[in-house]
């Protein structure tokens, strides 16, 4: 068992994300509309006394990370153990100006699709001392995971970073804006776990990425693309991607106002439309994947679901009437969810407290 953490240890968590609508459109210069949660990635930060970076993890148990505050640029994708890589990339881009020994605990169960990996990029930038805005931290936390070979886009990092209590966070990806869209309190949100395991470096991820890419090359970024331009892909999968990111970019801001005027039966209703986007377009589903969302969707009280994240495996994010759906009545682990504060907005709120518990030697970055 971990001990408990030492006076000067700086203790930060960074939540998990489940992404409500609009997957697979951030880097497309798209719409999506996540929002941040309160299961998440906990790091525990003291200064080692040393010029390294000492890592341990409860998901590892026995096994210790030991990383030079200057990480080689090259050799952190080869970084072994492996689950160190991350953190290593972190450490490179953060540039910690003293030894630390770092500690990390999650409730977050890795490979759900609840964005595990930018929970804990952005509490540890936070605990690294990095400074600016969600968008920054979140561009710093998208770099690393480029680092290690990983092509996500800014949505996991963003929302972990700049969510806000209450509401879900509507972002254009294309001019970078972001807006608060409130959450009504009598709205039900379930996160249910497959249980189908997934690792975006092994899966069709990186693949997908690059058809978008490819469909871009001819129509332009595919968010900012109209249902008219579909006609000018003549190859009938990039045709399929890019109809997926066109009418799921239309759904976010269907889905919004939906929400926010409380009908839950429209709002479901776009729910399931993305979920066959991405099962028959954009095809990140699986055949349990699908049968787990119609079981879900016939339940009394359902409005809604639909896989949440990447696919290929993870979690599903439910719209339900209160009550309706038990988390502790089904047959697999699931979670009731409501939208929390990000690293940066939770940063925000501590601005006015007297004093600052970091550990010393931690450099500041504006």
């Amino acid at each position: 068992m971990h001990e408990d953490p030492a006076p000067s240890t700086l203790i930060r968590t960074g939540p998990g994300r489940v992404n409500l609508i609009g997957d697979h459109t951030d880097y497309n210069q798209g719409l999506a509309l996540p929002m941040a949660i309160g299961l998440g990635v906990t790091v525990e930060v003291a200064p080692s006394g040393d010029d390294r970076v000492t890592v341990t993890s409860d998901a590892y148990p026995g096994e210790r990370a030991v990383l030079p505050l200057v990480p080689d640029a090259d050799a952190v994708a080869t970084l072994e153990p492996a689950w160190a890589r991350l953190i290593g990339a972190l450490v490179l881009l953060a540039r910690p100006v003293a030894g630390l020994s770092v500690h990390i605990t999650s409730t977050l169960p890795r490979g759900s699709g609840l964005s595990s990996s930018a929970a804990l990029s952005v509490a540890l930038a936070d605990a690294f001392g990095v400074g600016g805005d969600a968008r920054v931290v979140a561009g710093l936390c998208r770099e690393a995971e480029h680092r290690i070979g990983v092509p996500v886009g800014l949505l996991d990092p963003l929302v972990c970073a700049g969510g806000r209590a209450g509401n879900a966070l509507r972002i254009d990806f294309a001019s970078g804006s972001t807006r608060d869209v409130p959450v009504p309190a009598d709205v039900g949100f379930v996160v249910v776990d497959s249980g189908i395991r997934r690792d975006l470096r092994s899966s069709a991820y990186a693949t997908r990425v690059a058809e978008c890419e490819a469909a871009a090359a001819i129509i332009g970024p595919l968010g900012l693309a109209g249902p008219a331009d579909l006609a000018g892909l003549r190859d009938p999968v990039l045709r399929r991607r890019a109809r997926h990111v066109v009418t799921e970019c239309a759904r976010v801001d269907a889905f919004a106002s939906a929400l926010t005027a409380g009908d839950l039966a429209g709002a479901g209703a776009h729910m399931d439309a993305s979920h066959r986007s991405l099962a028959r377009d954009f095809e990140v589903s699986t055949a349990e994947l699908d049968e787990l969302v119609a079981s879900l969707r016939a339940r009394p009280g359902v409005h809604g679901v639909r896989v949440t994240g990447a696919g290929f495996g993870g979690c599903l994010v439910v719209l339900a009437d209160p009550g309706a759906l038990d988390p502790a009545g089904l047959d697999r682990t699931a979670w009731r969810v409501e939208a929390v504060d990000g690293t940066v907005t939770a940063r925000e709120r501590r601005q006015a407290e007297p004093t600052d518990p970091r550990p010393a030697g931690r450099r500041q970055r504006g």
